[in-house]
């Protein structure tokens, strides 16, 4: 499960990149359209749509996230019998690949471990 969640993550992650609308519009946050791209409502829907295909094509329900590069949200869905705990989990895990330029899961782990750089960073934000 954790393996599929990843893999669902980051390809979402890749696309969500290649559908940010040109840098002549911003979500208000940047101060110039080159530090922040736009996901408009539209685009996350289309991100929703395939994540939620491709999640069903690996028969799991997953809790799906979309962020726009300054990590807030746009869009959330909740597939039928996904863990209720992964909800939050789901939005945290897009925020943290946003803020940390797109690093997967598993480096992130392997960088979290003691005596590597990242040690504790899951006591940050929260946790």
């Amino acid at each position: 499960m954790k393996y599929n969640s990843t893999l669902l993550f980051t390809y979402f992650a890749h696309f969500l990149s290649a559908q940010c609308e040109p840098l002549n519009k911003t979500n208000g946050i940047g101060s110039t359209p080159t530090q922040r791209h736009y996901v408009s409502a539209a685009q996350a829907q289309s991100i929703i749509q395939a994540a939620a295909a491709n999640a069903t094509a690996m028969s799991v329900s997953e809790n799906i996230a979309v962020v726009d590069p300054s990590g807030l949200l746009v869009a959330f869905l909740r597939q039928d019998n996904a863990f209720l705990g992964s909800i939050e989990l789901s939005m945290k895990k897009a925020r943290t690949s946003v803020l940390f330029n797109g690093i997967s899961s598993e480096v992130l782990s392997q960088n979290a471990q003691p005596g590597q750089p990242l040690y504790g960073i899951e006591e940050t934000n929260g946790g």
